[in-house]
């Protein structure tokens, strides 16, 4: 019983430390709006694709600002933060798994259960990682056809 228990503590755990930098807030700063021009802290605030680019439209003006609510934007936003929940939780699974399979102490019926959570798992993974590309190919494929 006291096994079962430092096992169930040992798998909360882990999966708390793996969701710490999920939970904790993102830093976040604001689009400076200044007419853009080809200083430093235009090139800052355009972001890298801007300073890379040369193209420095940060007048706020343009529509690609923090208010953009274009459906390709909120899509995007969308599968992005379920990609990464469906993820963490997939990559948590196959700790799971495996510490599942480690302990399962040779019965078959555990090691049975242990590598159908691994293989359901993975198979999670994959298939998040295939979505994500499958949407994001549609949403910038439907972006050139309307511009």
């Amino acid at each position: 019983m006291i096994q079962k228990i430092k096992s169930y503590l040992l798998m909360i755990s882990g999966a708390l430390i793996l969701a710490l930098p999920v939970a904790v807030p993102a830093m976040v700063s604001a689009q400076v709006c200044n007419g853009g021009g080809n200083t430093i802290g235009d090139n800052v605030s355009a972001g890298a694709n801007g300073a890379a680019t040369g193209n420095n439209t940060s007048d706020c003006t343009s529509g690609t600002g923090v208010n953009d609510t274009s459906v390709t934007t909120i899509a995007n936003k969308v599968v992005n933060i379920f990609s990464l929940v469906v993820g963490a939780i997939a990559v948590i699974m196959i700790i799971v798994g495996g510490f599942r399979y480690i302990t399962s102490g040779g019965s078959s019926d555990k090691i049975g259960s242990a590598k159908n959570t691994l293989i359901y798992a993975i198979v999670g993974l994959i298939i998040v990682a295939l979505a994500q590309i499958i949407v994001h190919f549609v949403l910038n494929r439907t972006n050139a056809a309307v511009q």
